[in-house]
């Protein structure tokens, strides 16, 4: 086979520090760089498609999962090219210049001032965008799938066979640099995004937060060329997963060709390939079917497990991320993964497992894969408690059939109010509390004056109540009928002074503002807000107001406002919507429950498949697990469309449920499996392997010599044939 320009040894001798070679260092950073590229971008991937591209949960979600699930069925692929056709080294250098450039096109696709803009600074052309989003998607998911199997071996491949040990101190060196990646990446990209950004209008920087992760994958790709003359690189031997499936095939394949009595059974249907394979081969391909059966219940925590970065993130839009010295934006909050999975993991190999060996409890690795599963049932049950929680302090928004009314009174005395069957008195420059509620037509009586009254179905509204002249008359505006999102305070100024007034805070402007109008809504992030009050003349009044999460405001400067002295004791709060109370720290026992689930599912999983593996097939169960992964995303989009369940804790329920029955399948099945030394068969059927060989001859020969006397026999029965019927043309 041609080595393809590869060479076993590098170009120049390699240094080394400590006895590992100096070419790790470049693969270790170029991992780090790689998931902090990843995992970066895909934290804030949700709410890039809730606020930026405008979807909603459902839809974002969906496409959230479909994404991850592309990256997780893309290693196959990176295997095969790897093994069979260009290597390792120059499959992760050509599949990093495609992720590189699909992390460049995601950055791109999220400026918005790259095509117009509307009024609120959302994009225009908004085809443009999410076409450039799924171009630059695919390729992320070709790039970090493809090298994800290829970037671990090529580190392994540095050492040589007396390296032993430095070889296993790198993979937990390079497990760190994953986990330090990840953990650095969804602490920075989240601020990043927070920041506004923009030439002609300022919004959330989507941009700078997918700019950097292209710019660390850049380096990345940088760091590993730079290190090329250093590295052992091997040539491709030939992808192991194709010649299993060939195997495996070829079984399916004869089994069926043979299906009549004659043919004696088999004790394995594997068997069925030793016509073409040898026992070994058959024995290895046992193991790992084996090991993969137990796989067939796994996505079903995957399908948990990944959410943490779509419904978990879009929870926590909804509750308050105020810690005091901190304020945690919702994506910050898969910090909390990371940096446990380094808490738990060394506290579960040096205390909680010796534990339980000292009780003598025979806690095998299937056992702690089916614990890990039930640790993610019951965060979910506790993100579905916290869902309740939150539901509670939802404000209660008209359906399609009715619409939800609030007053205010901007005159100077109190008014008394009947709308309907309400009655109620409002004083000056105060509003009633809560909306009221109507499905039809009302009449609104003031002081003996009667308006008949339509709402918009669907919509809430503020009356305000102004004098003209003598008489009292009301005046509509429209409110917001859902929450403020990503944890912004929707807040307008509603003017009853006898000028013009401009209203500013920070960078945003609310306008000229009419004597007994209403300004547009503008979103003030959580804090202390400093609104600047300005008239024609260039007289000033500072408000300020201090701000949570997810709430919306009228502020209201009535007519008795004066710019001489204490102005803005006079400006009146009301509040439309009440802020986030559900604080985002209660999301912490759900975090600590699914990451203890993955130490023991995760850690032990991949342990167990190692220990069960035949020595050349490692990879094949390393494939097949990362497709559970893939699979468990799918899962998630099935469940999620099929359900259509309108409350979401009600969705978590599901999932938990569903994980728990799964829980109870693969306990079943584990029950069953015999724990095996793959080095023993292997070294046994080795012993057998030239007695096997030459039976496998003998039966080639005996099936060739059988072939050709039926051959022979045809031809002269066919002879016979021909002289029979010469004889008789003859006569």
């Amino acid at each position: 086979m041609a080595d393809n320009g590869e060479m076993r040894k590098p170009k120049h001798k390699s240094a080394t520090v400590c006895g590992y070679p100096i070419s790790i260092f470049f693969i270790v950073v170029n991992e780090f760089c790689e998931r902090f590229s990843y995992y970066g971008m895909r934290a804030v991937l949700v709410l890039y498609f809730k606020y930026f591209l405008k979807w909603d949960d459902d839809f974002a979600t969906t496409i959230y999962h479909t994404f991850v699930a592309l990256c997780y069925l893309t290693p196959i692929l990176g295997a095969i090219v790897a093994d069979s056709w260009l290597g390792k080294f120059k499959t992760i250098v050509y599949l990093s210049i495609v992720y590189a450039l699909g992390q460049v096109i995601m950055a791109v696709s999220a400026i918005h001032d790259i095509t117009d803009s509307n009024k609120d600074g959302t994009p225009d052309n908004m085809t443009f965008h999410v076409s450039l989003s799924m171009v630059g998607l695919i390729l992320i998911a070709l790039g970090t799938g493809g090298i994800k199997p290829c970037v671990a071996a090529f580190g392994g491949d540095q050492f040589q066979d007396h390296q032993e040990k430095q070889r296993s101190t790198f993979f937990s060196i390079f497990y760190l640099s994953i986990n330090a990646g990840s953990l650095l990446s969804t602490v920075i990209t989240p601020v990043l995004r927070a920041q506004e950004c923009g030439i002609h209008t300022k919004q959330k920087c989507y941009s700078l937060a997918f700019g950097v992760p292209a710019a660390l994958m850049v380096v990345a790709l940088i760091v590993f060329i730079v290190g090329s003359g250093m590295y052992i690189k091997t040539a491709p031997q030939g992808n192991i997963l194709v010649k299993v499936c060939k195997c495996i095939g070829f079984a399916i394949k004869n089994r069926f060709r043979h299906r009549s009595s004659q043919y004696p059974k088999r004790e394995h249907w594997m068997d069925w390939a030793e016509e073409k394979y040898d026992k070994l081969l058959i024995a290895q391909v046992k193991m790992v079917v084996k090991v993969l059966f137990l796989y067939i219940p796994l996505p079903m925590f995957w399908a948990l497990f990944d959410q943490q970065g779509s419904r978990w993130t879009l929870q926590a839009t909804t509750m308050n991320g105020d810690f005091g010295a901190l304020i945690i934006q919702p994506d910050q909050m898969q910090t909390v993964n990371p940096i446990l999975i380094l808490v738990l993991v060394p506290i579960m190999d040096s205390a909680i497992y010796p534990l339980i060996t000292k009780c003598k409890l025979n806690f095998t690795p299937l056992k702690r894969m089916t614990v890990g599963m039930f640790f993610a049932a019951i965060a979910f049950v506790a993100a579905a408690l916290v869902q309740l929680q939150i539901d509670q302090t939802l404000p209660k928004f008209p359906s399609n059939t009715e619409g939800q009314v609030k007053f205010i009174n901007m005159v100077e005395e109190p008014v008394p109010v009947k709308a309907g069957v309400n009655n109620f008195t409002l004083q000056p420059f105060e509003a009633n509390e809560g909306y009221l509620t109507f499905d039809d037509i009302f009449t609104l009586d003031l002081n003996g004056t009667g308006y008949p009254t339509s709402l918009v179905d669907g919509n809430r509204t503020t009356i305000v109540i102004i004098k003209d002249g003598a008489k009292l008359r009301p005046e509509g505006f429209t409110d917001i009928k859902s929450k403020p999102e990503q944890g912004a305070n929707a807040i307008r100024f509603l003017n009853g002074h006898r000028s013009v007034l401009n209203v500013t805070v920070g960078n945003e402007d609310f306008g000229n503002i009419l004597t007994n109008k209403m300004s547009e809504y503008v979103d003030v992030p959580q804090g202390q807000a400093k609104f600047r009050i300005i008239n024609n003349e260039g007289k000033e009044c500072l408000y300020t107001q201090k701000l949570g999460f997810g709430s919306s405001y009228t502020l209201i400067i009535p007519p008795t406002f004066s710019f001489e002295q204490n102005c803005a004791e006079s400006i009146r709060s009301v509040m439309d919507i009440s802020p986030n109370t559900v604080h985002m720290a209660w999301q912490i026992p759900q975090y600590f429950l699914i990451t203890a689930g993955e130490v023991v599912f995760s850690v032990t999983g991949l342990e167990f498949s190692y220990s069960q593996a035949p020595s050349n097939m490692k990879s094949v169960l390393q494939a097949g697990w990362l497709l559970t992964v893939a699979v468990g995303n799918i899962i998630v989009l099935i469940v999620a469309e099929a359900a259509t369940l309108e409350d979401q804790w009600a969705e978590y329920i599901l999932f938990a449920s569903l994980l728990v029955l799964v829980c109870f399948i693969f306990a079943f099945m584990a029950y069953f499996y015999t724990y095996i030394d793959p080095a023993k068969v292997e070294a046994q059927f080795a012993q057998k392997e030239p007695e096997d060989k030459e039976k496998r001859r003998s039966l080639e020969m005996t099936r060739k010599d059988s072939v050709e006397r039926s051959n022979e026999q045809r031809r002269s029965s066919d002879s016979s044939s021909d002289e029979e019927e010469n004889k008789q043309a003859k006569m």
